[in-house]
């Protein structure tokens, strides 16, 4: 690829700082927490017109419960590597609905706020327009596909599927969640396990029968104890009970309780030996007749930093090089997609989005002046991956 031809997509990127806060700020007031699917869809709208502008028809990947995942390629038909670059994204947010009606985009100096703006419209917002740029000037090395996902902030349910394939097709994966400032992408995440923990007991008089009843809430407070002793600092195992349901009355013995798990491990061999000490001290009891269940609610995957990623992060460290800024890979506990297609074999970057901070809060904001940089550096990337199939980064 020649330095021209770079140059090319560097300037038409540079040119469109006005069209992506646009699309910004029509991503994050077009509600789409989670569980509301006509949201979701109705965000995923934005794409498709996009994409249709562009000359790509998409193809919608249907959910009956969850929103809809859009997927979208710019074809290479002499590609020597015919697997597809992922550009891939989530489009949900924690918020409840109503949430963009109640503090609508809106742009404060070089930050730009409102509900899931970094956590990661605007990643998606990146990743559109860097799909653009290639579509309206060339220079991609294969096939380029961007893969709009609906469910990540419940650990993809529905889109699990639908990125575990595309990742086991890819030649490699690029995950836009964000940065952290200045220019910290992810080299490494861990892996988490949501889970719910249900007690029975026995309902009673607290005051006239208390010998009669069995109390749910006495079992889950024993149990919360166990299972946060559990907590290995040292070894990355964290195990967190998060929250806590239960009991009928004030004046009576607890007849349920419930609680909500969280586990984070580093390496893929840690997981199975902390869900089974998990559940030992879920499943066996100590106060007389209660009764436990574990259930698994949702699961990501560790990434795990392998010569591959590496391989890829250098190629990624040099572009930004390029353009002027230095990039730094960190290990972080929070969980993302990106562990699902690393999982699959496949070479993952993940947090090269545009800079932003304090998600899931009224504070979150991105860093509108990194939109630019991190698309040009994205674009670099792609267009200096080897062109045949021994190439390095696979």
């Amino acid at each position: 690829m020649t330095v021209a031809t770079e140059a090319a997509v560097s300037a038409w990127l540079a040119d469109r700082r006005p069209e992506m806060i646009d699309l910004l700020g029509r991503l994050v007031n077009a509600d789409s927490g989670t569980y509301d699917k006509a949201g979701v869809d109705a965000c995923g709208e934005v794409f498709k017109d996009f994409f249709r502008s562009l000359g790509l028809e998409p193809t919608t990947i249907p959910h009956a419960i969850f929103g809809d995942a859009i997927r979208a390629e710019l074809p290479h038909p002499t590609a020597n590597d015919p697997r597809p670059i992922v550009l891939l994204g989530h489009r949900d947010t924690v918020f409840p609905k109503g949430e963009p009606q109640r503090r609508p985009f809106r742009v404060e100096g070089s930050r730009g706020y409102g509900p899931g703006v970094a956590d990661m419209k605007a990643g998606l917002v990146m990743n559109a327009f860097v799909l653009a740029a290639f579509a309206k000037l060339g220079g991609h090395p294969a096939p380029l596909a961007m893969l709009v996902t609906s469910d990540e902030e419940i650990a993809s349910p529905s889109s699990r599927p639908v990125i575990e394939a595309e990742a086991r097709g890819a030649r490699v994966v690029f995950n836009s969640e964000p940065s952290q400032a200045p220019h910290r992408i992810t080299s490494g995440r861990k892996g988490g396990v949501f889970m719910e923990m249900a007690v029975t007991g026995k309902a009673a008089h607290s005051g006239a029968f208390y010998e009669r009843g069995v109390s749910a809430i006495e079992e889950i407070a024993r149990k919360v104890q166990a299972l946060h002793r559990l907590t290995d600092l040292p070894a990355g195992i964290t195990v967190n009970v998060g929250t806590i349901k239960g009991g009928q009355t004030v004046n009576t013995i607890a007849p349920w309780a419930s609680g909500e798990i969280d586990l984070r491990y580093v390496t893929a061999g840690q997981r199975q030996p902390a869900i089974d000490a998990i559940r030992r001290i879920v499943e066996e009891c100590s106060v007389p007749g209660a009764s436990a269940t574990l259930t698994i609610k949702g699961e990501f995957l560790p990434l795990e930093e392998t010569p591959e990623s590496r391989a890829l992060f250098t190629v990624y460290n040099s572009a930004a090089r390029d353009l002027g800024f230095e990039v730094e890979a960190t290990f972080t506990g929070g969980c993302a997609d990106s562990g699902l297609t690393a999982a699959q074999g496949c070479p993952t970057l993940c947090s090269i989005g545009p800079v932003g901070d304090h998600g899931h809060t009224p504070e979150e904001y991105c860093d509108l002046d990194s939109l630019v940089p991190c698309a040009q550096a994205l674009a670099l990337t792609i267009m200096r991956l080897p062109r045949d199939q021994g190439d390095t980064t696979r």
